[in-house]
């Protein structure tokens, strides 16, 4: 299973609502890459519903497979394992990496019990990542070599326009005295066959490494 995440880069953000037994469980989802900016997002969950009992959470940062991954939970008083340990395996199940999930519930006066608590916390994470789906939100996260490709700026617009029909993956463009192009691919002997196609010879590509991008899922 390849890794996901929200689409739009950091503070994307999705949110779905669910009711049990009268008690609210609200869930946001937002995309971060550091501890501290998931904490800062439990932070204003709190804040913002501070009538609530509970402020439950969730977080994965970092590649799966990886060693330096991190993973978080917290049940924010709810019986231990009812409520912070389901919202992460919900994450983990679906493969959400460098997202904080926080589920806030208002009580409604009837006990759920241990494992209405486990259900009722993973189904909120759960229907939020659905949410999140049906939105197309989200995107799969790639380890890809990343490339420069610089242009005149007379050409840059068809040649793009090209490349993105063959499939290539672009990150952006920067306009100065030239246009340059940022491209992601996982075969570089591919996309060097491809620009010497659509440049005719004309254009080299310049390697700059490896790194995570957002790849749209099919």
């Amino acid at each position: 299973m390849s890794d996901l995440t929200l689409r739009g880069g950091i503070g994307g953000h999705v949110e779905a609502e669910i009711d049990v037994k009268r008690s609210r469980f609200l869930c946001r989802l937002v995309r971060i890459e550091t501890e501290d900016a998931a904490r800062a997002v439990i932070d204003d969950a709190r804040k913002e519903h501070w009538a609530a009992r509970h402020h439950c959470s969730a977080f994965v940062i970092g590649p799966t497979g990886t060693p330096d991954q991190v993973r978080r939970s917290n049940d924010d008083g709810e019986p231990s394992g009812t409520a912070g340990r389901p919202m992460l395996e919900a994450l983990s199940g679906r493969g959400l990496v460098d997202c904080v999930a926080v589920v806030t519930r208002y009580f409604g006066g009837t006990l759920l019990g241990a494992g209405g608590l486990v259900r009722a916390y993973s189904e909120s994470v759960l229907s939020t990542i659905d949410r999140a789906q049906s939105l197309k939100m989200l995107v799969e996260r790639e380890r890809r070599e990343l490339f420069t490709l610089t242009l005149a700026h007379t050409d840059a617009g068809r040649i793009e326009a090209e490349l993105r029909q063959r499939g290539v993956l672009i990150l952006g463009t920067d306009y100065g005295q030239n246009a340059l192009l940022h491209l992601a691919d996982d075969d570089a002997e591919r996309l060097s066959a491809i620009v010497a196609h659509v440049t005719a010879g004309s254009a080299h590509l310049e390697s700059l490494g490896h790194e995570w991008v957002d790849v749209d899922t099919v």
